[in-house]
């Protein structure tokens, strides 16, 4: 049975921090993923339907940091937004580069998408408080004494309190791997201004009651699971986080404590393990026994659960928040306004429909809309948790109440796997620095990266990119066969040859004309088997096996012509073989339309046929079904050693280009 497809679809794909160009992990990773679903959707559902939206991440203290850094070391510094501004238009130059093209990159800050996304957040935020689901808390936060000036996320370092985390980096309240925490949790925190251990004040924000929703979330995942609409990385992912609070103490310290000196609802002891667990209910109970353990001078660290949301912050460049009580004065912070920014830009982007078709919940609150959200596995938290619960709340479902969201309601999350480099984590303090993604083009043709990102299977595991090309003299790699190049091999090699013979053998014997010969029942089959493998998988967002599945066909084709046309001397020896690779080359067109684009379309202009080559309604139909006239059609004349898909200038020996 054939997949199903939505009536509309919305494609996102995170969002770049504006104090930076593109990475190859923000290409790699995520962006090449969503525009070839997005160019997918558009040739399965028609393009009108299909809106792909992404931006600038332009607030949050990575970009004040770096900002503040940048602009002193200037005479006459620019403005945040002037700074932020720069880095939106340079990453919208790479997404160009790369062929990507959605139906709007725009910017949180600024421009139309910045008022709207402002509006928006305004919205949000009284729709959330009138619902009840907002608690002012009083919280605690890094003060720096000796600057005389309160810390904002990314201006204190420490090691992440969560058991079992490896990351590098704990951050005030999460941690580069997306784990979210309590300030006064952080381990050893220091001050990036100073370098001394920062205080600790009592702040008041505005927080979202997520920890409430862990039952109605914890049911979501189950029925998404049942329904086959979740990866298992995703739910895996999610269901860690919907655990009961608990306390990791170690286990001579757990022997040590006076009897009964710590409260725990339930306590959990394989008797093997370096740590006992102390199990509580609530955050309350777990929060009470924090305090019990830290008077007793034991050490701990607590366990993955759900706290409270942070939706604010007192970080001067940000969305302001509406004044509401006695807090005043206040920014979104971060996270959560990154969160509903694709409705901001989907609203924004919808300015330019017929005004009936302007209503932005049509596509994200509609049960004929699905909203695919192509983000890095490290950010599961946010959009399959923090934004799930928002968006309950936003609909009036309240914690303890039993109505849930509806079907339409659940994004689907394509979660992608870390993507290495060269065998370790990316990082540009690193040893090895990784190149960015503009620099890639220097040694590599845009169709050989798009086809390579798409094949490393990062909806299954973490894969190391490796370009030879950028490897060391002295590695290994250096000297070993470009990974990189394997995929796009099988366009530059066998997919030439097949369309170079197609193309002169037609110019040779039919006058540049592709015979009026109904396809035999073999390259049928084999279309028919190709294009409905490459759909399932493509439904599924399985990307490596929809490269897989065009390798297995482009490589049927090639046997089909060797095989058909050997021994052919004459326009009639030719005639089946040719009309036949003529009709399997169109549907491989099509199937790497969203791979590569503008070769894809290239190939349609040089065979002279008509858009609908790019509609699914047509994908077994005859060749003459995309012709205007097929009595008088010919192909355009391509001269010897044309190349429909080309290799990097790097990578050509002298003989290539004699």
């Amino acid at each position: 049975m054939r997949p199903k497809f939505p009536k509309r679809a919305v494609i996102t794909a995170g969002m770049p921090y504006g104090n930076k160009s593109m990475h190859f992990g923000h290409i790699g990773g995520v962006f090449v993923h969503a525009d070839t679903l997005y160019r997918f959707l558009q040739d399965r559902i028609g393009r009108e339907n299909v809106v792909f939206v992404s931006g600038t991440d332009c607030y949050g203290s990575p970009i004040v940091a770096s900002y503040e850094k940048y602009a002193a070391s200037l005479e006459n510094p620019v403005t945040i937004s002037e700074y932020v501004e720069g880095f939106c238009k340079l990453q919208k130059e790479v997404l160009a580069a790369y062929q990507i093209e959605p139906s709007l990159f725009a910017a949180s800050a600024f421009g139309e998408s910045g008022r709207i996304h402002a509006e928006v957040s305004k919205e949000l935020f009284e729709i959330l408080y009138k619902n009840g689901v907002l608690r002012k808390m009083g919280t605690l936060q890094f003060f720096d004494s000796d600057k005389n000036v309160y810390l904002n996320g990314r201006q204190v370092v420490g090691k992440c309190p969560v058991e079992g985390c490896r990351s590098e980096k704990g951050y005030a309240d999460e941690c580069d791997m997306g784990h979210q925490y309590l300030p006064e949790e952080l381990i050893e925190p220091v001050s990036i201004l100073s370098g001394k251990t920062p205080e600790l004040r009592n702040v008041t924000n505005w927080y979202f009651i997520l920890d409430e929703y862990i039952e109605k979330l914890a049911d979501m995942i189950e029925k998404l699971k049942k329904e086959k609409r979740i990866r298992e990385n995703v739910y895996s992912s999610i269901k860690e986080f919907l655990k009961k609070p608990c306390i990791y103490v170690n286990r001579k310290d757990h022997e040590n404590l006076p009897q009964g000196g710590v409260s725990a609802l339930r306590i959990a002891d394989d008797g093997k393990s370096s740590s006992v667990v102390y199990e509580y209910d609530n955050l309350e109970q777990r929060d009470k026994a924090r305090a019990e353990l830290a008077a007793f001078g034991v050490k701990f660290r607590t366990g993955k659960t759900l706290v409270p949301f942070r939706l604010t912050g007192n970080v001067e460049w940000g969305v302001p928040v509406p004044d509401t009580e006695d807090l005043k004065g206040l920014t979104f912070w971060v996270w959560p306004e990154s969160l509903w920014a694709p409705v901001s830009f989907t609203k924004t982007h919808l300015l330019n429909a017929p005004e009936k078709e302007q209503d932005w919940r049509k596509w994200w609150l509609s049960e004929e809309a699905e909203q695919y959200q192509v983000i890095g596995e490290d950010n599961v938290y946010f959009y399959g948790i923090a934004e799930m619960g928002l968006k309950m709340a936003y609909l009036g479902i309240m914690p303890d109440d039993d109505r849930y969201l509806e079907g339409g309601d659940y994004p689907m999350l394509v979660s992608n796997a870390h993507l290495q480099y060269m065998g370790s984590k990316a990082s540009s303090s690193g040893a090895v620095k990784p190149p960015m993604a503009i620099e890639l083009l220097e040694k590599y043709t845009v169709d050989q990266l798009r086809m390579h990102f798409l094949s490393l299977g990062l909806s299954k595991k973490s894969a190391s990119f490796n370009p030879k090309a950028f490897a060391a003299g002295d590695d290994e790699s250096a000297s070993a066969e470009d990974p990189v190049l394997k995929d796009g091999n099988l366009l530059t090699n066998v997919f030439n040859r097949i369309l170079r013979s197609c193309f002169y053998t037609s110019q040779r014997f039919f006058d540049a004309k592709i015979p009026a010969v109904a396809p035999s029942d073999e390259i049928r089959a084999i279309v028919e088997k190709a294009a409905l493998e490459y759909e399932k998988n493509m439904a599924r967002k399985e990307f490596h096996l929809v490269i897989y599945a065009v390798d297995d066909f482009i490589r049927k084709i090639s046997k089909h012509w060797a095989k058909n046309s050997a021994g052919a001397e004459s326009a009639e020896g030719y005639r089946q073989a040719l009309a036949d690779c003529f009709y399997a080359s169109k549907v491989a067109a099509l199937l790497l339309h969203p791979i590569t684009p503008i070769s894809a379309e290239n190939i349609r202009k040089m065979m002279n046929l008509n858009e609908k080559l790019w509609s699914w309604e047509y994908v077994f139909e005859p060749i003459e079904a995309y012709m205007e006239n097929p009595s008088v059609h010919t192909i355009e004349s391509i001269p010897p050693k044309y190349d429909f898909y080309k290799k990097h200038k790097s990578q050509l020996s002298e003989q290539d280009n004699i």
